[in-house]
Formats: C-alpha cells, sequence, structure tokens
C-alpha cells in the first residue's frame, strides 16, 4: 500500500508539470495585453514597458515558465498583478470558503441519494423506485445555476427572504456561518444527489442479484444485515468513484453559485482573475485545483481496498 501511495504521488510531478505548461500557454495565447488592461487610458509607451519589466513579461516565454515555477516549487506563487497581494495566501484563504461549501453540499447529497437509492433498489420496479427516478433524472438535468435563481426568487416572493452577503468563519459565527451557506450547499447537494442516487440504485440493485445474496438470504440472514452488510458494502465503490470526482469538481471552483450567493470562494478568485487577464492568480489557481483534484483521486483508490479487501495495491 505504501509503495502504492509512493508512485501515485510520485505521478503528481508529470501531471502538474503538464498543467503547468498548458495554463501557461493558454494565458499567454488569449488575445489582449495585460499591461494595457491594468494601465487603461493612462497607458503610455514608457509606463506600458515599465509595467512590463516589472512583471517580468519583456522576458522570453520559457525563462518567464522558469522564473515562475522556480517560484512554484520553493512555496512562492508569485504576486497578483493586479493587488500586489501575494498568491498563495489568497489562494488558501478562499479555498476554506470552497472546502467548506464543498463538504456541506457533500453531506447533503450523500443524506439524501444513499438511502433513497437502497429504497429504490430494494423496491425495484414500484412506485416508490419510479418516484426516486423521476427525482433523480430532475437532480441530473436541472443546472445550479437555474435551481439557485428558482429559489432565491421564491424565497424572495413567497417568504420576503434572501440569502445573506458576504462571508462569516464558522469559528467566528456557526450559526450566521450556516445562514449564509445552507442555501447554495442545498443547491449544489441536490444537483450531487441526483447522479449518486442512480448510481447507487443500480449499483446496489446489480449487487442483490448475485449468487452470494440469494445464499446469505437462504441462511436466514436478516433483511438489514444483507442489504447494509453485504449488498451496500460492495456497491460501494462505484458509488465512491462518483462521488469523488463531484467533490473534485467543486473543490475546483463552484464558479456560478459563488457568484449567485457572493461567496469569495476559489472559483470567483479564478474568475475574476481571468476577466482583470491576472496571470499569476489564474496560474497559481490552477496549479493548486489540480494538485488538489490529483489528491482526492488517490484517497479514493486507497478507501477501495478498505471496501473490498480483494483489492490490493503492491
Amino acid at each position: 500500500m505504501y509503495a502504492y501511495i509512493t508512485r501515485r504521488l510520485l505521478m503528481l510531478i508529470p501531471v502538474l508539470f503538464g498543467v503547468s505548461i498548458f495554463i501557461f500557454v493558454m494565458m499567454r495565447v488569449v488575445p489582449g495585453d495585460v499591461a494595457m488592461t491594468i494601465l487603461g487610458t493612462d497607458a503610455t509607451p514608457e509606463s506600458l514597458a515599465q509595467l512590463r519589466k516589472e512583471f517580468g513579461l519583456n522576458l522570453p516565454l520559457h525563462q518567464q515558465y522558469l522564473n515562475w515555477m522556480g517560484g512554484v516549487l520553493s512555496g512562492d506563487f508569485g504576486e497578483s498583478m493586479r493587488s500586489g497581494q501575494a498568491v498563495l495566501p489568497d489562494i488558501l484563504s478562499r479555498f476554506t470558503i470552497t472546502f467548506e461549501l464543498t463538504l456541506l453540499s457533500a453531506l447533503i447529497s450523500w443524506i439524501i441519494a444513499i438511502p433513497m437509492g437502497i429504497i429504490a433498489a430494494i423496491r425495484h420496479n414500484t412506485k416508490t423506485d419510479f418516484s426516486v427516478r423521476m427525482v433523480s433524472l430532475l437532480g441530473v438535468s436541472v443546472p445550479n445555476f437555474a435551481m439557485a435563481t428558482v429559489l432565491i426568487l421564491v424565497l424572495a416572493l413567497f417568504f420576503s427572504y434572501s440569502p445573506p452577503v458576504g462571508y462569516i468563519g464558522f469559528f467566528e459565527d456557526p450559526l450566521r456561518n450556516l445562514q449564509i451557506l445552507i442555501l447554495p450547499s442545498l443547491v449544489l447537494g441536490t444537483g450531487m444527489a441526483g447522479a449518486v442516487m442512480r448510481m447507487t440504485r443500480s449499483s446496489v440493485l446489480e449487487i442483490l442479484r448475485q449468487d452470494f445474496i440469494r445464499t446469505i438470504r437462504a441462511k436466514g440472514a436478516r433483511e438489514r444485515v444483507i442489504i447494509f452488510d453485504h449488498a451496500l458494502r460492495n456497491a460501494m465503490i462505484p458509488i465512491l468513484t462518483i462521488i469523488g470526482m463531484q467533490v473534485g469538481t467543486l473543490l475546483g471552483g463552484a464558479v456560478i453559485i459563488e457568484q449567485i450567493f457572493s461567496l469569495p470562494g476559489l472559483g470567483q478568485l479564478v474568475l475574476t482573475a481571468i476577466t482583470q487577464r491576472d496571470f499569476t492568480v489564474v496560474q497559481g489557481s490552477v496549479l493548486f485545483i489540480a494538485f488538489v483534484f490529483v489528491m482526492i483521486n488517490l484517497l479514493v483508490d486507497v478507501l477501495y481496498s478498505y471496501l473490498d479487501p480483494r483489492i490490493n495495491y503492491k
């Protein structure tokens, strides 16, 4: 197991290297001049040249890349071209908000999806199963931004309630923090629940049709033991796979939801940096997101062996 984890960690190097090259090149091929964007109408040839020199934009591309990666390897993601602040502390502070939003959304999703998926599998081809499938289809089909917009309109028109604006840390005011995050978490969690519900239903249903389940039933085991100790445990691998992908995606930044609910998370940071052509912020954020996504995939792979002892990483 330890050898496998070590190999996977070593695989981070070429993956992150490829991501760094890709985002570096993409930011340079986007039309427009970042120095001109920053200076605006006050731009003069002298001020443009000075600003490009300050940011290192006058250097050859390979030299710019090497300078940036040299800083990254030493823990310095550079400074924002707009604010002049260090990029890494800003990423970490914004990531805390996105992480909390993702965690709460995932919990809501699991609480809704896994029990309903199990019930649908147990009551296969009944009205309950049909209802669960319809709900899951709606969760998968309706875009998050549409659901968020409708939710805000319904609360405003019928309950005269508007979502709180801004963000307060959990340890500063837990109740206020929950009040701020509950609505965006419900929107994201409902969307996640649709896919998890469908996967739970199909996986549990497939396991319940296996011969070893019939043998366990023939031995007189209780239905609760069959469902939770045998069927669900064996069905968890595909469920865990889709959960890992969804969590990784949300950690990458629920951009639209953060914009709608005015949450200063990582997604909003990246979107703002792209519109302002803030190279260092975009490059550092995307590289950080890639690192988090790969680590989540590694965690999911490790959990596989815990759920199924037959899986042995050597």
